[in-house]
């Protein structure tokens, strides 16, 4: 996957810019965007701030490592089942 040029940090201030009234047209100029890859970051990004971005990447960080939990388990308990079925 494409990694983005602009960071989270730099993606909200660019959305606090629309919120205070500029026009998007101007902003995804002025920054060298799309409107498409501007209502992405809005979608994604809208109404964070910079200080809820660290908290949603631990959080994101957290479900993988829970995800990656899971599985390893799902795996060794469907082993066991096997196993135990040939019994």
């Amino acid at each position: 996957m494409k990694r983005s040029k602009f960071t989270e940090a730099q993606i909200v201030s660019i959305l606090k810019l629309a919120e205070q009234g500029a026009k998007v047209t101007d902003i995804c100029r002025e920054h060298g965007i799309s409107s498409a890859t501007y209502y992405q970051w809005k979608s994604k990004y809208g109404g964070l701030e910079a200080s809820d971005l660290k908290r949603l990447r631990d959080i994101e960080a957290e479900n993988a490592k829970l995800k990656k939990m899971y599985a390893e388990l799902a795996l060794e308990n469907a082993a066991i089942k096997d196993l135990l079925g040939k019994l």
